[in-house]
């Protein structure tokens, strides 16, 4: 018993001895160590767990993208977002399509609309202003103008700081005669200036709701107007390409093109019977382009010129031309000037004869006198 009691005073000793103290703060540090480390083993079995699933998601993303309904949204991002050169490419294209269209003559014929013929209600050759006024204002009358600028070897009237065309040659691209033109009373009607586009068709189709300053530039623009032969163009007067055509087939397209580029310009619309005749000249033609300036084209003055060396005879001298005479009366309708005993047609002054539309008035025709023609060339009331 006191054995039994000093032992265990003694493991009372010891528990309170440094080495029992050690002893016990060791026991306590391992079973602290075994904790944490079972507590550490969670999170990185945790951990492990989420790599796995992460890498699973991935190959299931990766597998999904593969497939068309998901591929689909990656390729259309790219189309969306055009690059710099693609833009300057596009609009490289849309300029280019813009340019063909506006050359040429097929492409701008497509542009014009088509409606019918309006009434000729209200149509004077006034209502284009005073005719072959001085729009450029270079101090020459615009039928002078266009002689000097589409006949060679030109000449001009003494005094008249070369505004009044004395002689000139023409290689009518009407026709394809060369005509010697001289000024005078019983010449001058050889060689007229025609309106490709007539103001009596540009009045019913379109020219009605253009105001009195553009109807004037329509009739004196260089762009519309060519020196031709005198009964080629009183044999056309006002007609469209649906029924006049120049006898000239070499400058058909041309002529056509030059139509075409004038009702562009000032906005005047085509008939469906008219829009066929051009298209059936044009597709002979189909490069053909539209004019960019006034005149004749000279390649197409070039091609005139053969149709004259079988024909010596068409080479001709300045006169009144015989058999057309009589169609030179149908030239424009006209309001009914007064009329005298035998049927004459008489205008009292010149500002009556533009009141009727008829100026300017050559010789031979309905109400043409001496005393309109001041200057005796032979054309009146220029």
């Amino acid at each position: 018993m006191n054995n039994f009691v000093n032992a265990h005073a003694r493991h009372d000793d010891n528990r309170n001895t440094p080495r029992g103290v050690f002893s016990r703060e060791r026991s306590l540090t391992k079973l602290i160590a075994a904790i944490l480390a079972g507590t550490m083993l969670l999170p990185l079995s945790a951990c492990g767990g989420s790599d796995s699933d992460t890498s699973a998601l991935s190959s299931d993303s990766a597998s999904e993208s593969a497939t068309p309904s998901e591929s689909a949204p990656p390729s259309e991002t790219p189309e969306s977002s055009a690059s710099p050169s693609d833009d300057a490419s596009a609009q490289s294209d849309a300029n280019s399509g813009s340019s063909n269209a506006s050359g040429a003559a097929v492409d701008m014929l497509a542009t014009l609309p088509v409606k019918g013929r309006a009434p000729k209600t209200g149509y004077a050759r006034t209502q284009f202003g005073a005719a072959w006024s001085d729009v450029d204002h270079n101090g020459c009358d615009t039928r002078n103008d266009i002689l000097k600028r589409d006949m060679t070897n030109v000449t001009f009237k003494s005094g008249t700081h070369d505004c009044v065309v004395k002689t000139g040659t023409l290689n009518d691209p009407y026709t394809g005669k060369t005509i010697n033109f001289v000024r005078g009373q019983h010449t001058s009607t050889a060689v007229q200036i025609d309106h490709v586009v007539a103001l009596s068709d540009a009045w019913q189709k379109g020219a009605q709701q253009l105001n009195a300053d553009q109807r004037l530039q329509l009739a004196n623009d260089p762009y519309n107007l060519l020196a031709v032969d005198g009964p080629a163009n009183q044999q056309k007067s006002d007609s469209d390409a649906a029924s006049w055509l120049p006898s000239n087939k070499s400058f058909r397209c041309q002529y056509v093109a030059r139509q075409i580029g004038v009702k562009h310009k000032y906005a005047l619309w085509v008939t469906q019977a008219e829009k066929d005749a051009m298209t059936n000249v044009l597709s002979g033609c189909p490069g053909q382009t539209v004019p960019d300036g006034g005149g004749v084209v000279a390649s197409a003055q070039a091609d005139s010129q053969p149709a004259q060396t079988p024909e010596p005879a068409q080479t001709t001298q300045a006169a009144p031309a015989p058999a057309p005479a009589p169609a030179q009366t149908q030239a424009a309708p006209a309001p009914a000037p007064t009329q005298q005993s035998g049927g004459d047609v008489y205008y009292q002054n010149c500002s009556a004869v533009r009141a009727a539309g008829k100026a300017p008035l050559y010789q031979g025709q309905p109400g043409y006198s001496r005393k309109l023609d001041r200057d005796g060339d032979g054309v009146a009331c220029e």
